[in-house]
């Protein structure tokens, strides 16, 4: 039987030169008693060291780098099995390659465990360190200096020195644990694994860090028990704000009562300011009733579908009142919708670019959409586009049709068929009528045709250029009809 002494206070390298001795001699786990010096004491002191003598017909071992990342890791936490249980997922990787891959294997998911713990414990070190000013002598005119305080449930001092000295590089600073202790002059990042003694700590800015963040607070968004687990109790006594947390909880009911009512009594800071400002802007005149400005400035205020709620603005069509053609599209896009006009995205500059090959000066027509505002869904930063449903064209099909009352246009192109959709109430499949005139009425002819957004979306490079070929084919009919 081998025990092994290790110090045990974050080293990776100690357990790294032991391990590999013993599996180079071919110690099998269960023959080593891996223990730290803080348990060695009295008659079985800690002693010097044995490692057995390497066998030769033993061929090296190499580990993967995700099993080296995760045992720096381990190593750090303060549970003393981590050195065998380290010790145990090496011997076996010489015979299964793929452990470290095994998430359900017990000692894999104990070993991430523990290294979930440590990352945390890091966490809660960056965040809840507090630094308080150390005081110069008189006539120094050095850099300031600093001292901390913290308590890590592992010993992750080394391990977390680097983040302070990147964060903190321009002022010297002492962090202090009773597992080691940290600290940067501004040259060099020392660190040790002796443990320190509470310092008493005070500072003249706790006052103003504990008036900042009782003006912070915010009562109505208070989640006491998110809060516990974000900022658990036993760091409270480290950090100056902590005191006024209780206080805070108890009375965040009436300082939410309190808000409401400053909220419906008092203006916001500069209201006044705000108003004369807004007074002295003259005000546009209002459109004449019976035009397209008139009905582009009603539309401005649309709530017939429940698009509207998430939409920046109502993106209306555009072009001359008295336009001969008139193209249709679905509905708005994202930049649409921040610009506030049509077909100024990626289909937009495609639909700009085979007009212009077929001779038609944008400028000529009236573009509008059948549906006037951006249907989405979030996905993290970015709005990904919505087909409206039946209901929400036919609620905008209104605007579509008083479009078309005034403009009068004699063609009409309807692009995809949510468009063709809104302009005859026809679910017909888009290729049973693609590129042919039809018949509206007897002073308006319908053309249809595809989408230019749904040409950006064909995966397949080859039916892509087949398509848009056919689409340029397409305008240029448009073009010879609208002459």
């Amino acid at each position: 039987m081998w025990r092994h002494f290790l110090k045990g206070r974050g080293d990776f390298g100690e357990w790294r030169d032991a391990a590999r001795a013993f599996l180079s001699a071919g110690i099998v786990p269960e023959r080593i008693d891996w223990s730290s010096a803080a348990d060695a004491d009295g008659l079985f002191g800690t002693g010097e060291n044995r490692l057995p003598p390497a066998d030769p017909q033993g061929r090296p071992t190499t580990v993967s780098a995700g099993f080296l990342k995760l045992a720096e890791a381990v190593i750090c936490h303060s549970d003393p099995a981590r050195f065998g249980l380290l010790y145990r997922m090496l011997f076996r990787l010489k015979a299964e390659r793929h452990l470290i891959e095994m998430t359900t294997d017990p000692d894999v998911a104990a070993a991430r465990r523990m290294s979930k713990s440590v990352g945390r414990d890091y966490h809660k070190m960056t965040a809840f360190v507090r630094f308080k000013e150390m005081p110069q002598r008189q006539g120094f005119a050095g850099r300031r200096r600093f001292l901390a305080w913290f308590e890590p449930d592992h010993f992750i001092v080394a391990r977390v020195a680097p983040f302070f000295q990147r964060r903190f590089t321009d002022m010297d600073w002492l962090i202090l644990t009773p597992n080691g202790s940290a600290s940067w002059d501004g040259d060099l990042l020392r660190t040790t694994d002796e443990p320190a003694e509470k310092p008493d700590l005070t500072d003249e800015t706790d006052q103003l860090w504990q008036t900042y963040y009782a003006n912070i607070f915010n009562p109505a968004r208070l989640k006491v028990k998110m809060m516990m687990t974000e900022m658990p109790k036993k760091y409270w006594k480290n950090l100056p704000e902590a005191e006024l947390i209780p206080s805070l909880i108890a009375n965040a009911e009436a300082s939410v009562l309190d808000m409401a009512r400053r909220q419906a009594s008092e203006p916001k800071l500069f209201h006044h300011r705000i108003q004369e400002a807004a007074a002295r802007v003259p005000q546009p005149d209002m459109p004449i009733a019976g035009t397209i400005a008139a009905l582009k400035e009603e539309a401005r205020h649309c709530t017939r579908c429940p698009i509207h709620c998430n939409a920046t603005q109502t993106v209306f069509g555009e072009g001359p009142a008295d336009a001969a053609t008139m193209f249709v599209g679905e509905q708005p896009g994202d930049q649409e919708d921040l610009a506030g006009r049509p077909f100024v995205g990626p289909a937009g500059k495609l639909f700009n670019e085979v007009i212009g090959a077929a001779g038609i000066d944008r400028r000529s027509l009236y573009i509008t959409n059948a549906v006037k505002h951006f249907k989405y869904e979030p996905r993290g930063k970015r709005r990904i586009h919505q087909k409206p449903n039946m209901g929400e064209v036919q609620q905008c099909r209104w605007w579509l049709a008083r479009e078309l009352e005034l403009v009068k246009p004699k063609l009409v192109v309807a692009m995809g068929a949510t468009a063709l959709y809104a302009l005859t109430d026809r679910k017909d499949r888009l290729e049973d009528v693609r590129g042919r005139p039809i018949a509206m009425d007897e002073e308006r002819t319908l053309f249809v045709t595809v989408h230019p957004s749904f040409l950006l979306r064909i995966p397949d490079e080859g039916r892509k250029a087949d398509e848009l070929a056919r689409f340029r084919e397409e305008v240029s009919l448009v073009s010879r009809l609208s002459r």
